[in-house]
């Protein structure tokens, strides 16, 4: 069964750093490994993700503050968080997905609150 693990999300002063990890088990296939964030009162966005084949994207609110990475031999997904506003305040969301046959995964999100 695939299970999602999360974790180095916490509290951090605005213009400060963290790093989310995303440890994956399960044997399959990963096709698109990445994070969304969902704040109060609003919908769950897209933060980062990473293609098979090492392509990246990022919403226009974190391009060049966040970082996406992964280690395959881990099958772990990190995000590198820099430079945080109070505005990236969030439950951030581990995501993956296989494209065949399709099926989605989540985490059960990781809290990251940025004080101003």
């Amino acid at each position: 069964q695939v299970q999602l693990v999360e974790s180095g999300g916490g509290l951090v002063q605005a213009g400060g750093s963290l790093r989310l990890s995303c440890a994956v088990s399960g044997s399959i296939r990963i096709n698109v490994m990445g994070w969304y964030r969902q704040a109060p009162g609003k919908q769950r966005d897209l933060v980062a993700t990473v293609i098979s084949g090492g392509n990246t994207n990022y919403a226009d609110s974190v391009k060049g503050r966040f970082t996406i990475s992964r280690d395959i031999s881990k099958n772990t997904v990190y995000l590198q968080m820099n430079s945080l506003k109070p505005e990236d305040t969030a439950v951030y969301y581990c995501y993956i997905k296989r494209w065949v046959p399709s099926m989605d995964y989540w985490g059960l999100g990781t809290q990251v609150t940025v004080s101003s």
